[in-house]
């Protein structure tokens, strides 16, 4: 992994170059009290003072609304048109903080467990993430309990970490040597300086090995109707969350034409599960709020080998009846 330096003023520069040159960037934009990432023209837009974007940077390669294909019935004959993977652009997300980056692995791990989904796949071709580490937490984050950090590596092409008048540009994938060595100009020689200095320091709230130990044996548990005895079932928490895949299959039909389209969903609402002859496996809120931890502490685990949890605590600042995760978390880790 290659280190380098970038003044802020020169990132600025870097960043409008390459939506010059026809990449379309996503970065954090601040509307009211919410930050989230949205596509700029400018980088006069961003707004990096935010602790946590509401959503996630998911979007980009899973959208909340997506057409897998179009078809047209003419004269008895079906004609299909599948996803088209010409037209995405190339795409820069910039300033997503490491618990985004790190959860676009899990995500992969669903879209490629069986049959690799085309248009995921083509999109995170064409994506490169320029993350920056975080400087400030807040009570909802726990990162360091899933194994991350503030300064965590994974899934990011380039890490900056805000150091003095600049960054520390830390060149981890290919896709990322690409980018810095087409705009080499922008960066100067290894500061050689010790990040974790300028890093946020986050608490870890339960022990990762002793949840692993015990979350797996604990289907028929009462604390999941304990845990979920607030719970609404109005699918925030998996809106937020960077690694929530749940979604639902539609028709948008025309007469004789129409499209395919895929939607997120979240396995917490009431009719995620409901079989077409009326019985429904998951028919209380506990045993969806079972499945929801269950999927991601252990389910994934097994066939995917990875977490579907980064700590980045959205699903916590997002829930209307304060729901926390990581205590949830923690009182599972110490029973």
């Amino acid at each position: 992994m290659e280190k380098k330096y970038i003044s802020h003023n020169s990132l600025m520069n870097w960043l409008t170059k390459l939506n010059d040159e026809g990449s379309q960037i996503y970065a954090p934009v601040a509307k009211g009290d919410k930050t989230d990432y949205k596509q700029i023209t400018s980088v006069e837009e961003i707004s990096m003072d935010h602790i946590q974007t509401t959503q996630s940077a998911k979007a980009v390669a899973f959208p909340r609304t997506e057409k897998l294909f179009s078809y047209k019935k003419e004269n008895g004959d079906v004609t299909l048109q599948n996803f088209e993977t010409t037209s995405i652009p190339e795409t820069v997300v910039f300033g997503i903080h490491p618990c985004d980056a790190a959860g676009f692995k899990p995500l992969s791990g669903i879209f490629n467990w069986d049959t690799p989904d085309l248009p995921f796949n083509e999109r995170m071709k064409r994506t490169t993430l320029i993350a920056v580490s975080c400087t400030q937490c807040d009570e909802f984050c726990f990162c360091t309990s899933v194994n991350g950090s503030p300064g965590n590596t994974a899934g990011s092409d380039i890490l900056l970490t805000p150091v003095k008048d600049g960054y520390l540009a830390e060149i981890i994938t290919e896709k990322g040597e690409n980018l810095a060595d087409k705009h080499s100009t922008f960066f100067e020689a290894d500061p050689n300086i010790n990040k974790e200095e300028y890093l946020a320091k986050v608490p870890v709230q339960f022990s990762l090995e002793e949840l692993n130990k015990k979350i797996s044996n604990m289907f028929e548990s009462p604390v999941w109707k304990q845990q979920s005895e607030r719970c609404l079932g109005c699918g925030a928490c998996a809106y937020v969350c960077p690694t929530c895949a749940c979604f639902d299959i539609q028709e948008d039909a025309h007469g004789s034409s129409g499209n395919r389209l895929r939607c997120w969903d979240a396995c917490g609402f009431s009719l995620f599960t409901m079989h077409t002859s009326g019985h429904n496996p998951r028919e209380v809120q506990s045993q969806r709020w079972r499945q929801r931890l269950l999927h991601k502490f252990s389910y994934m685990p097994e066939r995917i080998s990875v977490r579907g949890c980064t700590g980045c605590g959205r699903c916590s600042r997002a829930c209307p009846v304060d729901m926390n995760i990581a205590e949830h978390l923690t009182e599972i880790a110490s029973l």
